[in-house]
């Protein structure tokens, strides 16, 4: 069935191709469809204003206010040198907070007519500070006049939708063209069931449509909110119940260890016992490789909880039943490690083929793009002869030219590095699709697992083995209080002189080709952020020299020679290097038990779940890890809310709730992690939990009843648009 003609009229035939430009360039928007589908951010009360007090800075605004006073300035400038120069400065107030408007030269003229005390207005502009006052110079506004006979109290108590905007739309005029296409809101086919919409009492889409844009209550907003948030549930939760469904039907050899084999000798060599957790987690991955399906899991573990102990006895299983298993590393740096604390675990048992080996002994190979021919031509060899029954490496795993003798299970660690099709072609080299196991050691609420991976089932560890160590960590203002950095670079050298190590980290290397535009400014939050961020080179340069003189200092970063690299990470394993000054190339993986310490300069250049992985990096061995938080940001600012944040708590899972709050969840089902478009409009994966949750639940039983939709042509309406091409492609790859 076609999507409804009145709503996929392009926006160039209903508004003019001038306003649909500006909308399909900065909103995204391209069809009276899609601008319905563009829903009030929040709703202004007539009688009641938005809090100036709470203004975020640098971005565009629309507040409702009442002018409390206006007065025109001459000055004296170079365009106008004899004192002609007008500005005009309006002061506005809605109760909470007062707000100072500037208009200069001839841009004066209308609104010192218009503006005059007492006047209420809609106004529209960027918050900018100028003498530590917040301003809008230049808004937008529109004057609330009562222009029909209406009584002023049902007036004063109409909502204002506000909608997203920028600085080229203004709210008003958003809600002026959607008042253009309201009425084609009545073609909209419905894409809930009858019996669910009904079950659970919401309103037709039409009428949700209609009460979203233009609500007479507040109980109109609920009850279109209520409706359109399971719309967008339900639709993603069938496209990702369809794609379970499809893998369900998919062929894969199952994998049952040998009674007598490589497992058991392993475990029998394990010097401490797994945690109930990762026992849990192991039965949940064997059950699943027992199977003629293949198995899609997502195993999630704090930093350091043993995932890789997990993935690495599913690898050892699945080789016991005769296959081989490929673990798929996001950094040549992280693969290296793997190979190495696998070999190492494995002892004898990861030497089959060499003298010394166990009798159930297999290869375990490294593939990495640096790697030298000869090298690389041997673990080809591996592969394809079966030799080999583990494999670890970077994306070089999915060039053409390897070849696996029977490829029966892929681990991926490190799950959002990875683009789809690169995990798509490391398992179009099985013989049948082999098992699947996905990793991650960024904790994800239940709710977006459900969203985001909603086709993979889901294991947790969060339990931390025995003999980690707690981690402190602190903020460390280095503007407000410059001595607290100097006691930090103290606190580094009285670890070292305790025996430990420490990383500093850094946002940028600082070569050439990585310097930013020296002026641009990320977010002008404070001048903090007018600088370029601080470059591994030239600290570990100022910290060798100053602070931190007679220490030895090493630095390690992505654009390093991977010899090089590995050359530096066995230096600081081996605790030759007292301090490493790195990037985030630490921030997956890297152990090494001795390191007690981190400082993270200009922590507020990374977001919530880095911080995080990286302060994971300490404290994994049984001396206890300290993490200190590098910052010129103001007190007040988003930014070190977000440091106090991470440092209040180790728990990764509230963490990441914190940044999902504070970041929004981006496209969910795409890769668009940004942008004004996202598949999610409505639906707040935090708040919504209940709704995602029920909508699983319905959405698996139709798909189970009806696979193709045939009875519900308005549900693959709405399919189709949310799975437009790319993210049909995403769907499919999973």
């Amino acid at each position: 069935m076609d999507l409804v003609p009145a709503l996929d009229e392009p926006l160039k035939k209903v508004l003019g191709p001038p306003t649909a430009k500006v909308m399909a360039e900065h909103l995204g928007l391209h069809t009276v469809g899609d601008l319905l589908h563009h829903y009030p951010r929040r709703y202004e009360e007539r009688g009641q204003l938005t809090h100036l007090a709470d203004l975020p800075m640098d971005e565009h605004v629309t507040v409702v206010a009442m002018v409390a006073e206006a007065r025109l300035h001459s000055f004296a400038s170079a365009k106008a040198p004899r004192g002609k120069g007008q500005r005009l400065e309006v002061t506005i107030t809605d109760g909470s907070g007062r707000l100072q408007l500037v208009f200069f030269g001839n841009g004066v003229h209308k609104p010192h007519k218009e503006l005059l005390p007492g006047t209420r207005a809609m106004f529209a502009g960027k918050v900018s500070v100028f003498n530590r006052r917040l301003q809008l110079a230049h808004p937008a506004y529109e004057l609330l006049r009562d222009e029909s006979e209406e009584a002023v109290e049902s007036w004063a108590g109409a909502l204002i939708p506000l909608y997203p905007a920028t600085a080229k739309l203004e709210s008003w005029k958003i809600g002026k063209a959607i008042q253009t296409v309201l009425p084609s809101a009545q073609e909209a086919v419905d894409p809930l069931p009858e019996s669910l919409s009904e079950g659970r009492g919401l309103v037709p889409l039409p009428e949700a449509l209609l009460k979203i844009h233009r609500p007479h209550t507040k109980a109109d907003i609920e009850d279109a909110r209520a409706r359109l948030k399971w719309d967008e549930a339900f639709v993603l939760q069938v496209a990702l119940a369809r794609r379970r469904h499809a893998d369900a039907q998919l062929p894969a050899v199952a994998r049952r260890p040998a009674p007598d084999g490589l497992l058991t000798a392993f475990d029998a060599r394990l010097p401490f016992t797994l945690t109930e957790g990762q026992q849990q987690v192991s039965r949940e991955i064997f059950a699943d490789l027992a199977t003629e399906h293949p198995m899609h899991r997502l195993l999630q573990g704090e930093v350091g909880s043993g995932k890789t102990m997990v993935a690495l006895r599913a690898m050892l299983a699945v080789v016991d039943a005769g296959g081989q298993a490929a673990m798929l590393a996001p950094t040549e740096v992280l693969a290296q490690q793997h190979h190495r604390s696998i070999v190492e675990m494995m002892g004898e048992l990861a030497e089959g083929g060499m003298l010394g080996g166990a009798e159930h002994a297999t290869k375990v190979v490294l593939l990495t793009g640096s790697m030298g021919a000869a090298a690389r031509r041997q673990a080809l060899l591996d592969l394809v002869t079966g030799e080999a029954g583990i494999v670890i490496g970077t994306h070089a795993l999915i060039e053409d030219k390897v070849q696996f003798h029977d490829l029966g299970l892929v681990v991926v660690d490190e799950q959002h590095r990875f683009g789809v099709e690169q995990r798509d072609a490391l398992r179009g080299k099985g013989k049948q699709p082999p098992h699947l196991l996905v990793m991650t050691a960024t904790p994800i609420p239940r709710t977006v697992a459900m969203t985001v991976f909603g086709d993979l089932e889901t294991s947790v560890l969060d339990q931390l083995p025995a003999g980690r160590s707690p981690i402190a960590s602190h903020v460390v203002p280095a503007a407000d209080k410059p001595h607290f950095l100097a006691r930090a670079w103290q606190r580094v050298r009285e670890e070292v002189e305790n025996g430990h190590q420490a990383y500093v980290v850094c946002p940028r290397i600082g070569d050439e080709e990585d310097d930013p535009k020296k002026g641009k400014a990320k977010s002008p939050e404070d001048e903090a952020e007018k600088r370029p961020p601080l470059a591994v080179l030239d600290v570990a340069e100022q910290l060798a020299k100053g602070p931190l003189k007679g220490l030895s200092v090493e630095v390690l970063h992505g654009r390093m020679h991977p010899d090089d690299k590995d050359a530096v990470m066995r230096r600081f394993a081996a605790g030759d290097t007292d301090v490493l000054v790195a990037t985030t190339v630490i921030e997956v993986g890297v152990n090494v038990p001795n390191a007690t310490a981190m400082v993270i300069m200009d922590a507020d250049r990374f977001g919530v779940s880095q911080l995080h992985q990286l302060r994971g990096r300490v404290g994994r061995g049984s001396a206890p890890g300290l993490c200190l938080l590098v910052t010129e940001m103001p007190e007040a600012s988003p930014a070190r809310q977000r440091l106090g944040a991470v440092a209040s708590t180790l728990d990764g899972f509230e963490l990441s709730r914190i940044d999902l709050e504070q970041r929004r969840e981006g496209d969910v089902l795409g890769q668009a992690q940004s942008g004004a478009r996202t598949s999610l409009r409505m639906l707040a994966v935090i708040e919504d939990e209940e709704i995602i949750a029920q909508a699983r639940q319905e959405a698996a039983a139709l798909v189970e009843r009806d696979p193709e939709l045939t009875e519900l042509p308005g549900l693959r309406t709405a399919l189709d648009a949310l799975l437009d091409e790319e993210r049909e492609q995403y769907l499919e790859k999973g």
